[in-house]
């Protein structure tokens, strides 16, 4: 496996009614510690959100979501959880917990490229 480095990503969901454990994929976060690589993207299909979930805030759910980008990238406006290391703030991204925003479990992978595989995998399990 000379070449290939361990990576760790998970899929990014819109769950509007938690309580009924239904979601839509909307984006990947990827956290690959040999390439000091992490980064989340997502597409925010609108119309088919509102039709799997007419009252959704739009405007909340893309600031959310947004918020998720800077802190994988700890960009300014990430705040305090941007100032921790990659892997802290992947793990923290990543958590378990009761938000309309959530992630899969984490799934582990060999890449030799982070971000041909983020986009690879956002293509596979998003789009």
């Amino acid at each position: 496996m000379q070449g290939k480095f361990l990576f760790e990503y998970a899929v990014i969901r819109v769950m509007p009614r938690v309580e009924r454990e239904e979601f839509m994929n909307v984006g990947i976060i990827l956290f690959c510690a040999k390439q000091k690589y992490l980064k989340s993207i997502f597409v925010l299909n609108e119309a088919r959100i509102k039709a799997f979930s007419p009252g959704i805030d739009l405007a909340e759910l893309k600031e959310n979501l947004c918020a998720f980008e800077r802190i994988s990238i700890a960009a300014n406006g990430s705040g305090p959880i941007g100032q921790y290391d990659q892997a802290s703030r992947f793990r923290w991204l990543t958590a378990t917990r009761s938000t309309v925003v959530q992630c899969s479990k984490v799934h582990p992978g060999f890449c030799d490229d982070a971000e041909e595989t983020l986009l690879r995998l956002h293509q596979e399990l998003v789009l």
